[in-house]
């Protein structure tokens, strides 16, 4: 087996390294009626990365479920 964390041969550095190419992303889309839809999104592992997490029997968490904002008309008449 190779030297490293569990016999993968990676340095913790490495590691860190990898795993920061996960990504978040909020992808945000208009409606017709003047709300907003946020999907908050993890972007899929690249190959290298997806091996890791399994070498470690690591998953990644669901998709969060979308967010949709009131439209703006509303947020405005809206007395807090």
């Amino acid at each position: 087996m190779g030297s490293g964390i569990g016999g993968h041969g990676l340095t913790p550095r490495q590691i860190i390294d990898k795993f920061k190419t996960l990504k978040m992303v909020d992808v945000i889309l208009p409606t017709t009626d003047g709300r907003t839809i946020t999907l908050p999104r993890h972007i899929e592992p690249r190959e290298d990365t997806a091996l890791l997490l399994a070498q470690l029997d690591l998953t990644l968490p669901a998709q969060p479920p979308p967010k949709v904002s009131p439209s703006l008309s509303l947020r405005m008449h809206t007395v807090v």
